[in-house]
């Protein structure tokens, strides 16, 4: 069926107990013999790092970005499998997927359990990856987990235990695994990807994630601006609603050039512009970009796509219309009669 390219990153799938928890310690081969192969795949193995995936930071992704363009440029190569750490996942695939303009695809998977279980999903979740990844094109990148096909874009982790732990909240999965076949029920809609993005001239951009709260007032999102942070995402509360003084620290940080993102805490549906005195009305018009459907990781990672597309200090409105086409530009208006 083709020929697929493991890169292993570390994560659960490649655990090992440590004395007092499980840690990443495997490489790529010891996590690829865990697995059966799918007839008629051949594989090749990557191993690009192996560390538990919160230990991640934008220069591992970005190295991981890099080399999934190096793998494509190889035409004899069919598909990417990425094993990787579930807590981080949903961030280091939508990475991926906004720079993905190749049809063959990268399919990103994990493991809830570690690599020496008995019980382990680790070896069901990789065979089903190189089956996806041999099998399916036009697709963008998936996330490949419990049976299950999901689009990078929008899909997070949500169970923090469970086999079944990756879903879009707001959305349905585009496809099931099981029997030697990958079922495929819809397509994702997708923007047109970003262009590779050059390394970073010193440190990559900063960008902080500041949630509202009962009593929440500016302070943390100042300090995040005062401290560097050339972009911020506002998690606020209900469809996208805080107060009319994070209104006016949001407006401040525009104003400083700062990218503002607006999602929510509540796990599924839009950011919608519906209250005043605080809420998405006022924060948009201060500058804020509401993301849609997208939640906290993945909000961050397109305002960090944007920032390293103009890194330029004249270039704000190009980071605000480039953080709306990584969105999608899909910010669903309310409802209202439904409020």
């Amino acid at each position: 069926m083709g020929r697929v390219v493991v890169i292993s990153t570390g994560g659960t799938i490649a655990s090992r107990w440590q004395g007092s928890g499980f840690a990443a310690e495997a490489h790529g081969r010891e996590v690829m013999a865990t697995a059966a192969v799918p007839e008629g795949v051949t594989v090749e193995v990557v191993d690009l790092f192996s560390v538990n995936s919160p230990r991640l930071t934008t220069t591992h992704q970005l190295t991981l970005l890099r080399t999934v363009h190096e793998v494509l440029a190889d035409p004899g190569v069919d598909g990417i499998v990425v094993t990787h750490g579930t807590d981080t996942l949903e961030e280091s695939a939508f990475l991926v997927d906004l720079h993905h303009d190749d049809p063959r695809p990268v399919v990103f998977t994990g493991a809830q359990l570690p690599l020496d279980a008995e019980d382990g999903d680790g070896p069901r979740n990789l065979h089903d990856a190189l089956l996806t990844a041999a099998r399916c094109r036009d697709l963008g990148v998936l996330i490949a987990f419990d049976g299950k096909v999901h689009a990078a874009r929008g899909t997070v982790k949500t169970h923090t235990l469970d086999a079944d732990a990756f879903a879009d909240p707001s959305g349905d999965r585009l496809g099931t695994i099981g029997f030697g076949k990958v079922t495929v029920s819809r397509r994702p809609e997708r923007p047109a990807a970003l262009s590779l993005p050059a390394a970073p001239d010193g440190a990559p951009p900063r960008v902080d994630m500041v949630m509202h709260h009962t009593d929440g007032d500016p302070l943390l999102l100042n300090a995040a601006v005062n401290a560097g942070a050339r972009g911020v995402v506002l998690v606020a509360t209900g469809a996208g609603n805080a107060t009319p003084e994070t209104v006016a620290a949001v407006a401040e940080a525009t104003a400083r050039g700062v990218l503002v993102a607006l999602t929510t805490r509540v796990p599924a549906g839009p950011v919608a512009q519906i209250y005043t005195h605080g809420g998405a009305v006022d924060l948009v018009a201060a500058g804020a970009v509401p993301t849609g459907t997208l939640r906290a990781g993945q909000a961050r990672i397109a305002v960090l796509a944007a920032l390293l597309a103009a890194p330029g200090p004249a270039d704000a409105a190009e980071r605000v219309r480039l953080l709306r086409h990584a969105l999608g530009d899909a910010v669903p208006a309310p409802d209202l009669a439904k409020v």
